[in-house]
Order: C-alpha cells, then sequence, then structure tokens
C-alpha cells in the first residue's frame, strides 16, 4: 500500500523471521556461529535462549539456509507440546521414516538405523527443537537418550534446543542435570540497545529499496522512541515500524514523525507492563473463615451492647465505657 508512496520494491517491517533480513549483531553472529560450529563440527546438544521476539526462529531459518546442502538432513520441531511416542513419532516422519502402526523400540529402532546409515556415508543428521522451553522434562529425556548414538570421537546426532529464558531454568532442574552435562555450546539473545535498533531500521529500509536521496522516513527522535517502547525486541520494531508507515502514509507524510509512534504505541498497548501476581501468604480457606467467625462475633457483641439497660445510646454504638474485645 505504501510501497511506492515511499519508493519501496518490499515491505520491510514484516514480521515473519525471513533470513534475508538478518540483521547482524555481535551477539546474533556469535549464536549463528556457535549454532553452525556445533552442528558440523558434530558437538551433540548446542542451545540458544532468548526472550520472546529477539530472533531465535530467524537464526534457525539462517542455520538451516547455511546447512542446506546434500549431506545434511534436518528434522524441525516447531511444536513442542508432544508426548515422548508423539515426539518420536514427529522426528522419524520428518526424517522420511515410516512410522505407521510403530511402536516406542520400533521407532528407536528406525531413527538408531537412520543415523548409524547416514554418519557411515559422512553425512550429517540434525534435530531441532523450536519452543524448546515448552518440552516437557520426559520428551527431554527421551532427547537425551538419542545422543547416546556416538563414536569415541563425535556424537551422531546433532541437536539444537531453542527457547525462550525458562529452558535455561528447566535445563538447572535436579532431573535434567544429566543432560545440561551434556550441552556442548549455549548462546543467548538480547534485546537491541539504541544503537542497534537504528542500525536494524536503516538496514531493513535499505534492503527494501529505500532511495538514499529521500530524507529520512525515520527521523532519530522517531527511532528513539522506537526504541523506548519495543525494549529494543525487534519483532516489536517491525510491528511498530510497519504501523508507523501505514499511519504516515495515511497521512501523506515523507517522514514518520514522534506523534505517529507514540500514537502506535497507544493503540498496541506497549506501555502497558505486565505486574508479577502477587501471590498471598497463608491458607485462603482459613482466613475466609476466620474474617466469617470475626463478623460474626461483631454482630453478637454489637446486638448486647442495644440491649444492655441502663446505658446511653451514644455508648452502646460508640462503645465507651466497655471492655471491647480486640478484633
Amino acid at each position: 500500500m505504501y510501497k511506492s508512496f515511499y519508493n519501496l520494491k518490499r515491505n520491510p517491517f514484516e514480521i515473519t523471521p525471513d533470513p534475508f533480513f538478518l540483521f547482524p549483531t555481535r551477539r546474533h553472529n556469535e549464536a549463528l556461529a556457535a549454532l553452525y560450529y556445533g552442528v558440523r563440527r558434530h558437538k551433540g546438544f548446542v542451545v540458544m535462549t532468548g526472550e520472546v521476539g529477539t530472533g531465535k526462529t530467524l537464526l534457525v531459518r539462517c542455520l538451516l539456509q547455511l546447512l542446506n546442502q546434500s549431506d545434511v538432513a534436518y528434522a524441525y520441531i516447531f511444536n513442542s507440546r508432544l508426548s515422548p511416542i508423539e515426539f518420536l513419532q514427529y522426528v522419524a516422519g520428518d526424517f522420511g521414516l515410516a512410522v505407521g502402526g510403530k511402536n516406542k523400540s520400533e521407532l528407536l529402532l528406525e531413527l538408531s538405523n537412520f543415523v548409524i546409515s547416514r554418519h557411515r556415508k559422512k553425512q550429517t543428521t540434525v534435530l531441532v527443537v523450536d519452543e524448546a522451553h515448552h518440552v516437557s522434562t520426559e520428551v527431554l529425556e527421551e532427547i537425551r537418550l538419542l545422543t547416546n548414538l556416538e563414536t569415541a570421537n563425535e556424537k551422531l546426532l546433532q541437536i539444537l534446543l531453542v527457547g525462550q529464558p525458562e529452558l535455561d531454568e528447566k535445563l538447572d532442574s535436579v532431573e535434567l542435570r544429566q543432560l545440561k552435562q551434556r550441552v556442548a555450546l549455549r548462546s543467548q539473545l538480547q534485546p537491541l540497545d539504541l544503537e542497534e535498533t537504528r542500525g536494524y531500521i536503516l538496514r531493513r529500509l535499505h534492503l527494501a529499496g529505500e532511495n538514499s536521496e529521500v530524507p529520512a522516513l525515520f527521523p532519530p527522535d522517531a527511532i528513539v522512541r522506537i526504541h523506548r517502547h519495543s525494549r529494543g525486541i525487534p519483532r516489536l520494531i517491525n510491528t511498530v515500524c510497519e504501523n508507523a508507515l501505514i499511519t504516515a502514509y495515511a497521512r501523506q507524510s515523507r517522514s514518520v514523525t514522534p506523534d505517529i509512534i507514540e500514537d502506535i504505541a497507544t493503540d498496541f498497548r506497549l506501555n502497558v507492563l505486565h505486574q508479577p501476581k502477587v501471590e498471598t501468604v497463608g491458607n485462603e480457606d482459613g482466613d475466609a473463615r476466620r474474617a466469617a467467625k470475626t463478623l460474626l462475633l461483631l454482630h453478637d457483641y454489637l446486638q448486647k451492647l442495644q440491649t444492655s439497660q441502663g446505658e446511653p445510646r451514644a455508648a452502646a454504638a460508640t462503645g465507651i465505657g466497655k471492655h471491647e474485645p480486640y478484633i
């Protein structure tokens, strides 16, 4: 809609993880290098974590493009809410193996034969588990056991676990200490700082075909607002910038002004921060019972005051001159 108005050849801020638009910050380069090295050197387990929207899936897709050669086969698990048997069926099916009617032991035998056969041909086999923070402890144990396929020098199956910071917490648990010890490489993605946000926006505009002779679509003060409201998270940067371009086009403005960014942030409630839930201390049922009992005692006490003879009504109402129980 706005591409011709701003001399763009394609939409620069789509939220889909397109490797074409990779902005290689130092942390992203290090993470991609760790993934690539772990697979090519047959290190076994590699873990990458990062907050929502920081580019984890994008890096995985970049890696798979780099590995898209005849000697690499991979299974990509993007829905990790599976039981152990469903997980094995999914993995075997994604590798192109027949899974119909097979029990767990038969699936494991099929997978092991497949991986060993590829290793004998000097070929690499990779299992990518995205959203791995949702994987159950039971499935993670099945994944760990798959890495028992090894020689004296290297692992036969390369496994990439990709997820949010909760994955790190899960791997720190006592139940998964054996898996944690097998992790060969780890990397963590962080949100972009202000300068990285500026470079990210300008690079996307450049790749989308922005004419350098046209005044900057996103002036410095607008970029400052974008970074503030997005907190440097690439997915949110894309959302804000895409909607800002639509709004600017509707106003026939040649650049995105700070007030447009503020309007977008308000519309998307980016200034609303989720507060942690405050846990109540004690037994709620017990507290309710004690409160009800106290109210009954108070009711009985006030009735006795009103029926007491010879006591002024004001005193009865206020309790003055009586020895009230502490409530």
